[in-house]
């Protein structure tokens, strides 16, 4: 699985939301089936936390915040990144793999 397709995928097919505000807000209702944050995402202790309270999946994405939101398909850079349904993404099959 091509984790990068996968995320444009879900970003493109799927229900999702950027920025890390909004991801802290889901990950304590634990609306989100996964949350992938940059590495160089400033909140990064918070929202695992968060996470860990709500039993959300969080995953680290192996670039930078710049990196994700090309990923994205965005013109932006993209620090966080919730994904509440995944569409026609295979995106999930990391939390379960």
């Amino acid at each position: 699985m091509d984790l990068n397709k996968s995320i444009r995928l879900a970003v493109d097919s799927g229900k999702v939301v950027l920025g890390l505000d909004k991801a802290k807000k889901i990950a304590l209702n634990g609306d989100a089936k996964l949350i992938i944050y940059s590495k160089n995402c400033p909140g990064a202790q918070d929202l695992k936390h968060y996470c860990d309270l709500s039993g959300v999946s969080l995953l680290e994405f192996q670039g930078t915040s710049v990196e994700l939101g090309a990923v994205c398909g965005k013109p932006f850079s993209v620090s966080v990144l919730c994904v509440q349904e995944a569409g026609d993404s295979d995106v999930l099959s990391v939390v379960k793999g």
